[in-house]
């Protein structure tokens, strides 16, 4: 391939993602690569050797059902899927990036009137669609029959259903009739390889579309961030072998990039499949597990197992939860129950292909207490290399880093999303003097680190100052009896909004919401944290806090529900 400006002779090659696959093959063509766990606990193993060659086979079934590649500024075709972790999804993936199409795995959590969207915006042309999920694509047929010419049914058993949805083709047998080896193709590293939606909080879903330069750009980023980390004196020492288990969706930004990085560093992947604490633990052990990322309530999910302790699960050493503040309590659960293990935050979102912001160490505070450890190690963090943040105020302006001024968290990097894909309109919303603005709002410690305190839409704005949310639920989550919260604004005529509490406790607790401000006022209001008048008026204990299709709290369901929540709940106290 020629690079304009270079000699003839220049070993200059384009940023794209081949090359990462290519070292997996060469360097450990016979070690087990992929590992896989269905619903029904049966297992499948794959060298990288043979992972290779299915995924060969995939790029010549692309190329046979008519899937065009790209070129530099303008996407190949998208080939989409609907699935849950496993092999065949992710040998999707590399398959499509590497013959220069798009790969965009669908979010199959949306409602049915924004998976329809997001289908017919991409204008996919193949669905590979998993079983379990073949009845949702059923539902939607009607609406994206025009827009996806082909489906691919992906099944641990042999055979078709019978279906409406056509064309369909049976994944095994599609891809056994072609060869092994793939002549995969250079091409410019400005090719779109990965498209993602967001979850469409605030209006219908966007599109966001990352070129090869990018992803390759955020794997090697990240890899020298975590070989340079800072690391405390008490840390397990390192395994010789780290082996991820990828608990967040494919959907949800590529499992926050996790196929990538794994294929280049060549470590065996693990797939749970669908998570549960009984399969985590079943794989943890039977595969010497030493890493996973998660959402918190995963965490939560898995602290609350029972039969927890019926596994060995020494090897596992470090957790990174994504998709919502980490609570200082549940952090410190977690490393109470897993004395070797590591539990750490970070922020990051769609548009910014998972983490920017991470929870890491500065060299002095190596030694320090494990108190002071672990209030760094939950909050949002640091930029990560290759990234710049500020938070800034409505003027434009940093704010002072005096733990309390809030702002908006705004950013730019070799990997920020460049524009939302078809979107002109809310990219030039979101794109401004330079600088990406995330729509969250934060605060800047004494020592630098941000501190996320909600989306600028979900702030609570009581008379003329604003309530952090974010801070509140991490405060309640604290208390020994609270598993989940969150807050939002009640309409009030003096005040504009004043705060309420969704608790949900565990289970067992006998404690009454006025615990709840008993629990804050001691924790929070006397040690400085919050002031008196971020107390909740209301608190209501439930287990029905709905959520986001990546477990998010849904405050936009949850407001449409307010006047249920305010009638079920107890006023705890006067303004």
């Amino acid at each position: 391939m020629e690079f304009k400006g270079y000699p003839e002779h220049s070993s200059r090659q384009p940023l794209i993602l081949k090359y990462f696959l290519k070292r997996s093959q060469e360097v450990y063509p016979d070690d087990i690569g992929i590992v896989y766990r269905n619903d029904a606990g049966q297992y499948f193993r794959f060298t990288w050797k043979q992972w290779h060659e299915r995924t060969a086979q995939q790029a010549h079934a692309l190329q046979a059902l008519g899937i065009k590649p790209g070129k530099p500024g303008e996407p190949g075709d998208r080939v989409g899927t609907m699935a849950l972790n496993h092999h065949r999804h992710i040998e999707n993936i590399w398959a499509s990036v590497l013959t220069g199409t798009v790969s965009h795995p669908i979010n199959m959590r949306l409602s049915m009137d924004h998976m329809a969207y997001t289908i017919n915006h991409a204008e996919d042309k193949v669905i590979f669609v998993d079983d379990s999920i073949l009845p949702i694509v059923e539902a939607l047929y009607d609406r994206i029959k025009d827009t996806v010419k082909t489906y691919v049914y992906m099944s641990d058993k042999p055979g078709l259903p019978k279906t409406r949805v056509q064309p369909m083709y049976e994944f095994e047998e599609l891809i056994k009739q072609y060869p092994k080896t793939y002549d995969w193709p250079d091409f410019s590293e400005d090719t779109p390889a990965v498209l993602y939606y967001t979850t469409g909080t605030t209006g219908l879903p966007k599109g966001v579309m990352f070129t090869h330069r990018q992803v390759v750009l955020h794997v090697l980023f990240n890899f020298a961030s975590m070989a340079f980390r800072v690391r405390r004196k008490d840390d397990p020492p390192e395994p010789v072998q780290n082996i991820p288990m990828m608990n967040i969706p494919l959907f949800h930004i590529h499992a926050w990039g996790s196929p990538f990085s794994t294929v280049a560093s060549a470590t065996k992947i693990v797939f749970p499949g669908r998570f549960s604490p009984e399969a985590f633990c079943q794989m943890v052990q039977d595969d010497k597990v030493t890493s996973a990322g998660m959402v918190p309530t995963m965490l939560a999910m898995l602290l609350e197992y029972p039969d927890i302790d019926k596994y060995d699960l020494s090897s596992l050493i470090s957790i990174g939860t994504g998709g919502g503040a980490l609570p200082l309590g549940l952090k410190q659960k977690a490393e109470a129950r897993f004395p070797l293990m590591r539990a750490g935050s970070g922020y990051g979102m769609t548009e910014t292909m998972a983490g920017v912001l991470g929870a890491t160490l500065r060299r002095h505070m190596g030694d320090w207490p494990q108190e002071k450890i672990d209030e760094i190690m939950v909050k949002t963090g640091v930029a990560g290399l290759g990234i710049q943040a500020r938070v800034v105020d409505e003027s434009g302006k940093d704010v002072p880093q005096d733990n309390s001024t809030i702002g908006e968290i705004i950013l730019r990097g070799h990997w920020i999303m460049e524009s939302y894909f078809k979107d002109p309109e809310r990219s030039a919303t979101a794109w401004r003097d330079g600088w990406f603005h995330t729509g969250d709002a934060a605060k800047v410690d004494t020592d630098g680190y941000i501190i996320i305190a909600d989306r600028i839409t979900d702030v609570i704005r009581s008379g003329s100052e604003m309530v952090p949310t974010v801070l509140l639920e991490n405060l309640t989550c604290n208390a020994p009896f609270v598993l989940e919260a969150t807050y939002v604004g009640v309409p009030d005529e003096k005040w504009g909004e004043i705060p309420m509490a969704l608790v949900k406790r565990v289970p067992g607790s006998k404690e009454t919401e006025d615990d709840i401000i008993k629990h804050l006022q001691k924790e929070g209001v006397d040690k400085g944290k919050i002031t008196k008048w971020m107390l909740p008026v209301y608190v209501l204990y439930t287990d029905d806090i709905p959520r986001t299709s990546v477990g998010k709290y849904d405050k936009i369901a949850i407001r449409k529900r307010i006047k249920e929540y305010v009638g079920k709940a107890k006023k705890v106290r006067n303004i």
